[in-house]
């Protein structure tokens, strides 16, 4: 029988009985020199001023730096900081289908209980050598993913889109279509009327059914903002270590960056990667190693980052470096968008690379014939367009030109009721025309 009481008791325990404290010695640019705590902390330690949090950044033999989760206004020199420890969660199975934020408390205006376990927000991935091998191929409910960029469990994709251009709207999908046990969702820095609408209109009941959303929006602190992506990875890790399938969606990895910008300059790091710092290599690596397959006896994350790309520069800073440890990439296109057809993926700049395994001999025979009529196409339009381009010049793209309108169509479509197998069927169909 399950133990009612253990939400409570972890309630209980987390509930400190002696407290360090120090005081606040210089208030300076956003951050805060204290006193009296530099023997007992440790970096990255959490600290209470009063009704606002910090961290601590740096660490020297008579003082810390810290900074505040918050305006430092009101402070003063003198002021207690108490010690706080370790930056953890505590998350529980009870919050599927909740709203947090990242410090574990509801945003939904319902009672959230912490569970028995705290687990850091920041910890390593599991070791190399005992993850195992990508999963089985996913059903998504959307057509093209299924076909032609196929997601397999434990896969890492990332989604690289300008802002208006439908991406929310297909995380959202995912959300409810992707075939997982639970699904994790970060949204870092997002404006606040957008919450509601997301969780209400867009992902709707049957999404949040078996969803966790954690929230920052974009008028937080850098600092709250940033942990969203490390608690979210934490909410997924506490269900991945229970044997199950994990969908982690992250909206955006941008903000998270931006963020982690913010509190790196602060702590007096230089901007050398187009104002970024040098640390944010690892900071964007150490999130998305942590997803993937699990090791023996756990379960899998699957998961989508998204990226902001201002103006489709796929060699900025943080598409660059997400890039690099994903296992695809999907680019969504506001050309595209602008002519109505969502989702607004750029096939051609689009890759899996769970191809070709992920895939029969007949299905890649298929999936390459599209790439390669879709590429025909996009080497001819513009002389279609301008009546440059006479019949019978060229048969691929004389079949390119016939089957575009259909094939095109076919990127926007749901998948049918019968998965995977159904969309197969349905690209052959319009290959055939």
């Amino acid at each position: 029988m399950a133990d009612v009481f253990s939400p409570l008791r972890a309630q209980i325990a987390a509930i400190p009985v002696v407290s360090a404290v120090g005081r606040v010695a210089e208030i300076s640019r956003g951050t805060l020199r204290v006193r009296g705590l530099e023997k007992l902390a440790r970096q990255g330690d959490q600290v209470r001023i009063g009704e606002i949090g910090g961290e601590v950044l740096q660490l020297s033999a008579d003082e810390m730096v810290v900074l505040a989760n918050g305006s430092p206004d009101g402070l003063a020199i003198g002021t207690p900081v108490e010690l706080a420890g370790p930056a953890e969660i505590s998350p529980d199975d009870s919050w599927i289908g909740r709203i947090i934020d990242p410090n574990g408390r509801p945003l939904d205006g319902k009672p959230l209980f912490r569970g028995p376990v705290a687990r850091p927000l920041r910890t390593e991935a599991p070791p190399a050598a005992q993850r195992r091998a990508l999963g089985e191929r996913l059903s998504t409910g959307i057509a093209v993913f299924d076909t032609l960029l196929p997601l397999v469990r434990g896969q890492r994709i990332g989604l690289f889109a300008g802002s208006g251009v439908g991406k929310s709207s297909l995380l959202a999908k995912f959300a409810r279509g992707v075939a997982a046990d639970i699904v994790v969702i970060a949204l870092v820095g997002e404006r606040g009327r957008e919450l509601r609408e997301f969780t209400e209109r867009v992902l709707g009941p049957a999404g949040m059914a078996r969803s966790v959303v954690v929230a920052a929006t974009s008028d937080q602190p850098a600092l709250t903002r940033r942990r969203c992506a490390y608690t979210a990875m934490a909410v997924a890790e506490h269900f991945r270590d229970q044997g199950l399938h994990v969908l982690f969606l992250a909206d955006s990895i941008t903000r998270f960056a931006e963020a982690h910008r913010e509190v790196a300059l602060a702590a007096g790091e230089s901007s050398a990667l187009r104002g970024f710092p040098p640390s944010l290599n690892q900071a964007i690596m150490g999130l998305a190693e942590r997803s993937g397959p699990g090791p023996k006896d756990a379960g899998d994350i699957t998961a989508v980052f998204s990226v902001l790309v201002a103006g489709s520069d796929m060699e900025e800073p943080v598409a660059d470096i997400l890039r690099g440890v994903l296992d695809g990439h999907v680019v969504m296109d506001r050309k595209i968008a602008e002519r109505g057809r969502y989702p607004a993926i750029d096939l051609l700049r689009s890759v899996s690379r769970s191809l070709p395994h992920a895939a029969s001999q007949e299905e890649n025979a298929l999936i390459a014939e599209a790439r390669r009529l879709l590429g025909a196409w996009d080497r001819a339009e513009m002389m279609v367009q301008a009546g440059l381009y006479t019949k019978g010049s060229d048969a691929t793209i004389d079949a390119a030109i016939k089957i575009w309108p259909a094939l095109d169509a076919f990127l926007a479509e749901d998948a049918p009721s019968d998965g995977v197998s159904g969309s197969f069927r349905r690209l052959a169909t319009v290959l055939e025309q």
